[in-house]
């Protein structure tokens, strides 16, 4: 029994849109990075399922190859905005995005 492909679509929907809510109603740095996380988990899915669906039996390889470079790069990007954040955290002792911008001034 084959799954239908919108229920794969609608679970990524659902995975970005908790993804953008993330970036948009979060101020801690660390959820903000889990929020873009979410988001990049979400395109892979998509790139994953319709490279499966697209012909029959016969995943495109482009996807996947697509979908490992979103993870290598999603993680060094995360890695690094780890490492900001813990310097952050030991120069500021805040990981408020708010209270870190009005420092800027």
């Amino acid at each position: 029994m084959v799954v239908p492909i919108t229920y794969y679509v609608t679970c990524s929907v659902i995975l970005f849109f908790i993804g953008i809510y993330c970036l948009i109603s979060k101020r801690n740095m660390i959820r903000l990075l889990m929020g873009l996380e979410i988001m990049l988990n979400a395109v892979n899915l998509n790139f994953i399922v319709f490279s499966a669906y697209g012909v029959e039996g016969i995943p495109h390889p482009l996807a996947h190859l697509f979908s490992i470079i979103i993870l290598g790069v999603g993680g060094t990007t995360i890695a690094l905005g780890l490492v900001i954040t813990l310097y952050a955290y030991r120069h500021y002792e805040t990981l408020n995005v708010r209270k870190l911008k009005r420092l800027r001034h």
